[in-house]
């Protein structure tokens, strides 16, 4: 693909990559039923109130914007949607049997930056939907965060910082998209060893992302001075047990000296030599 259409892309918006595009017919009418879902949508979730109130435009006004179109490679005699699947669905809302199109030509790679740079122009996408998005684009597509910013006409922190939500626990994930957590609160439990019980704590307490921010730094100043008041002859202790057997020990001992001992295995080998030591010598 040619890159100086890429750093053109979201400036000049949705009409630039259709001129880009080799188009059919400019405007025409299908059945509602010709046409399918972009099985590259990046947007899992479409808001009910927002779709009703489309319908009741659509029903007034009707269909103002055509829905961008290609033939399907899947089913013959179908059409997937590129842009305006929340069209196509208020449209079947209002009752209406036909759709305004415009056909084009597009491969998958086309088809992806369609649907997302319509989404992002229009701020319709939540945070982790947009990151999902871009790491089709990355994963599938090769593109790397340079090329994505570019191309989508966002900075390079902005790629980073969306994707960046993707390393959350996937517990953690589900919550952002059940609206639990927002992304803002997401954002904040990146990098947490311990997110999902924090997340829990956020959602318990009903906190605001500012109110998270600080519950997150007092958590971090705790658990950094717990570490300090360690007994150095337990992190010696750790130290060498874990050289004896190979994993990452962690020797929790209170002033009464009662504590535990844990392991830290990362596959069932580990577990299982875990086991076998255990076996061996008691």
């Amino acid at each position: 693909m040619d890159t100086s259409k890429i750093k053109r892309g979201l400036g000049r918006g949705l009409s630039s990559l259709i001129g880009e595009s080799k188009v059919e017919i400019q405007k025409n009418k299908l059945s509602i039923s010709d046409l399918m879902p972009n099985k590259y949508q990046p947007r899992k979730n479409f808001d009910e109130e927002y779709l009703n109130d489309l319908t009741n435009s659509i029903k007034e006004r009707g269909i103002l914007q055509p829905i961008i179109v290609r033939k399907s490679r899947d089913i013959e005699e179908k059409f997937e949607i590129i842009a305006g699947e929340r069209r196509w669905l208020a449209a079947q809302k209002a009752g209406f049997h036909e759709v305004p199109v415009v056909i084009t030509e597009a491969d998958d790679l086309k088809s992806l930056e369609f649907a997302i740079i319509e989404n992002v122009q229009r701020h319709d996408l939540s945070a982790l939907e947009e990151a999902q998005g871009y790491q089709r684009l990355i994963n599938k597509f090769s593109y790397d965060q340079e090329k994505v910013s570019k191309f989508i006409g966002k900075s390079r922190s902005h790629i980073t910082n969306c994707l960046r939500l993707l390393t959350l626990p996937d517990e953690v994930i589900k919550l952002i998209e059940a609206k639990k957590l927002t992304p803002g609160h997401g954002k904040i439990l990146v990098g947490l060893e311990n997110a999902k019980f924090v997340a829990d704590k956020i959602i318990e307490k009903k906190l605001s992302v500012r109110q998270a921010e600080n519950f997150v730094k007092i958590f971090k100043t705790k658990k950094r001075h717990n570490a300090i008041l360690v007994d150095p002859n337990i992190r010696d202790l750790e130290a060498n047990i874990s050289a004896k057997i190979g994993l990452n020990v962690v020797i929790q001992n209170k002033k009464n000296n009662k504590g535990k001992i844990m392991f830290e295995y990362k596959d069932i080998d580990q577990l299982n030599k875990i086991i076998q030591i255990i076996k061996d010598h008691y």
